[in-house]
């Protein structure tokens, strides 16, 4: 991106405002503008839900910063909260392959990160040139995209621990660019329309929903299916049910997402994304793998991850045996190990019996504490 060959523009707080404003929803998105500093309320109810252990494994939410960015940038004093809506249609299924599983609707399309990225930079490009210091973040930097955008009365954070709005409902994929301008004067907050209606915590099948617009990852599907390492406890398969990455059931309930149809122009969902081959997470080396989805939020899990959601899916529907059996003979012993268990579902003991002289010794005792079950 070219520097401005001039001194930059020193605007007013209200005409930058506007400018970026203006630039940021010409490009299609939501706006909303906040002030940095997050109230006191928001940081203790964060920092207990820390405490709880209820962020799981996502050490990348500890730290200071994601309550004070003024650590890490002592200049920051707004935040401009930009969404983008995703209530995009099913692509449709591909032909051919082994099309089984549900995949989040965000991850429908190229990873969001890279196809935000570029705007967020123009949008920094344009307050260089208004002589104010800026830093973009999609969902990458220590920010908290939905206090802000509650603050900026973008809209409201719902039962199920997302921000929604009435037209797009949850559909939203938010991103923050830090400012040097003076926050604009606030109008008080959205209103809460999720009222009486529990739907979502009473459709998640794992009780993640915690009924105070707060969530323990330690239950959630997405958590385990996206971001967890290593085997899924066996007790949490039939929950997972059909869900291959991520989990949509606490949108899909809501009623303020029956009608939303609203999606950024630079959001094009691709059929192989929304229903991608199972058989490339056990035919592909990591390497093709990566090369495949390429752009992707797949390669979040990685195709090993990935691997090991498809078995749960396949023993959850007893179907694709043959896959299973070939999964039991991976090199990734994350693979192996959750082949047994996907072997034990199809009552397959002899294919369970071969891995007990596994190399790998969890694979090894999985196969001996599958046998010795008889689950």
């Amino acid at each position: 991106m070219c520097s401005p060959t001039h001194a930059p523009k020193i605007a007013s707080d209200v005409d930058a405002r506007a400018a970026l404003t203006e630039e940021a929803e010409r490009r299609g998105f939501l706006t909303a503008w906040a002030s940095v500093s997050l109230p006191e309320q928001v940081k203790t109810q964060y920092q207990n839900w820390l405490a709880d252990g209820k962020n799981a494994s996502m050490n990348y939410l500890l730290g200071e910063t994601r309550l004070e960015p003024t650590l890490r940038f002592p200049w920051a004093r707004s935040v401009l909260v930009l969404a983008a809506p995703h209530a995009y249609p099913d692509p449709g299924v591909p032909v051919g392959g082994t099309r089984l599983g549900k995949v989040a609707k965000y991850a429908w399309v190229r990873d969001y990160h890279r196809l935000m990225g570029p705007h967020l930079e123009s949008l920094e490009a344009l307050a260089a040139q208004l002589g104010v210091q800026a830093k973009g973040y999609v969902d990458t930097g220590p920010l908290s995209e939905r206090s802000y955008g509650v603050l900026g009365r973008l809209g409201w954070i719902g039962k199920n621990a997302m921000l929604m709005r009435m037209g797009e409902g949850t559909y939203l994929t938010l991103a923050a660019v830090l400012t040097s301008l003076a926050p604009a004067e606030g109008e008080g907050l959205y209103p809460n329309r999720c009222g009486k209606c529990t739907r979502c915590i009473r459709g998640c099948p794992t009780n993640a929903l915690l009924g105070d617009g707060s969530l323990d990852a330690r239950a959630c599907i997405s958590y385990w299916t996206i971001e967890h390492r290593g085997l899924i406890p066996a007790h949490l398969w039939p929950s997972i049910g059909d869900w291959l990455f991520g989990c949509d059931i606490c949108q899909a309930v809501c009623p303020w997402n029956r009608k939303a149809q609203d999606f950024w122009q630079g959001f094009q969902p691709q059929p192989e994304l929304a229903h991608p081959n199972l058989e490339d997470f056990f035919t592909l080396s990591s390497h093709a793998f990566a090369r495949r989805y390429a752009g992707t939020v797949f390669l979040r899990p990685g195709r090993t991850h990935m691997a090991r959601n498809a078995l749960i899916v396949l023993s959850n529907r007893k179907e694709h045996l043959p896959l299973v059996r070939q999964a039991a003979q991976d090199p990734n012993p994350v693979v192996r190990a959750t082949a047994v268990r996907a072997l034990a579902k199809f009552a397959d003991w002899e294919a369970v019996a071969a891995l007990k002289g596994d190399p790998d010794a969890v694979v090894a005792q999985e196969a001996q504490e599958v046998l010795a079950l008889g689950v």
